[in-house]
């Protein structure tokens, strides 16, 4: 298997749903690498379409190297314990077990799907992380509206200017491993249940506190606006600023170009123009639900800062033995 020293492992993970967009991450991805990087693409899933998965691994180059990888084993036990929604499914878990599933790597990316990648990924992968957990962007979207930055500091204790987004991660695995983050996650899962608005997010920010480096804007920029300078080296299209959905939606031009050089180009066109009034009102009903759900965990009492504080929960204690088993 290669290693960190001569590759760049970069991780994905999707369902079926997403097979399309995810095209248009690993195009975009390829069409911008460095000449003659060598890069390990990894799909993490629980299960694709064969056909519909073939195109992705007929994306390959001689550089780049695609793999299917399904963890539904390792998913498995965690099913049941999951904080997931409509809008959610398993596979955002995914990026937490990436240490303990490939031990041969020392360092690795991971990329949600829903993302256009205009830079050389190399240089991302290049960034000294030293003894940090990961490197990652703040949040645009949680800094952007009072109930998101009240959910952070209040609900998780986590200042909202450093919550950031787990969609890219440069991850240090080796930290991640030594410092044993998928047990401290899946006890916390097993423990608490805590209720979250951003279900895997939330774990990551609060077990890596303190072990962050902040990259520029730029590796993450969300498309809720193009206040930045020049072009960004990554475009995330998160939450509901997605184009195709919506025909408006900030750096769109980056998504087309690329979907335009993937085998699904006409059914995401077919997408948007689906996308009517009654996916529209959906939208708003669940950002209004996301909204209802930070204010009302902000002001709980068992939430990830009162719990893990030692605030008003009497099982913070028990926590505390478990997190240092």
């Amino acid at each position: 298997m290669p290693t960190t020293t001569d590759t760049i492992p970069v991780f994905f993970s999707s369902d079926d749903n997403y097979l399309p967009f995810l095209a248009v991450s690993m195009r975009s991805l390829i069409d911008n690498l460095a000449p003659g990087t060598r890069c390990d693409i990894h799909i993490l899933n629980s299960g694709l379409n064969p056909s519909r998965a073939r195109l992705l691994l007929e994306m390959a180059t001689d550089t780049v190297r695609v793999h299917l990888v399904d963890v539904s084993r390792q998913i498995a036990p965690l099913t049941e314990q999951l904080n997931l929604r409509d809008y959610y499914t398993a596979s955002i878990y995914f990026r937490l077990f990436i240490p303990s599933l490939f031990p041969q790597y020392h360092k690795a990316i991971y990329l949600d799907a829903d993302i256009a990648v205009n830079g050389d990924l190399s240089r991302l992968y290049r960034i000294p992380l030293g003894s940090r957990l990961l490197g990652a962007v703040p949040d645009g979207i949680i800094a952007s509206h009072r109930d998101f930055r009240e959910y952070a500091e209040l609900g998780l204790g986590i200042p909202y200017r450093r919550y950031f987004n787990s969609g890219v991660l440069l991850m240090n695995l080796d930290q991640f491993r030594m410092q044993q983050i998928e047990r401290k996650f899946v006890c916390l899962l097993n423990t608490y249940h805590f209720d979250t608005v951003c279900p895997d997010q939330d774990y990551l920010n609060v077990l890596c506190r303190g072990q962050v480096l902040y990259l520029d804007q730029g590796w993450n920029k969300m498309s809720i606006d193009e206040c930045y300078p020049g072009t960004p080296d990554l475009i995330h299209y998160n939450m509901f600023y997605k184009p195709w959905q919506y025909r408006s939606i900030c750096y769109q031009e980056y998504f087309w170009k690329y979907a335009a050089a993937t085998p699904f180009y006409e059914e995401i066109r077919r997408m948007q123009r689906a996308f009517g009034w009654k996916e529209r009102y959906g939208h708003m009903t669940a950002n209004r639900a996301l909204h209802r759900n930070a204010r009302r965990i902000s002001r709980a009492d068992n939430n990830f800062r009162c719990v893990l504080s030692g605030g008003t929960a009497s099982a913070a204690p028990e926590w505390s033995r478990a997190y240092e088993a």
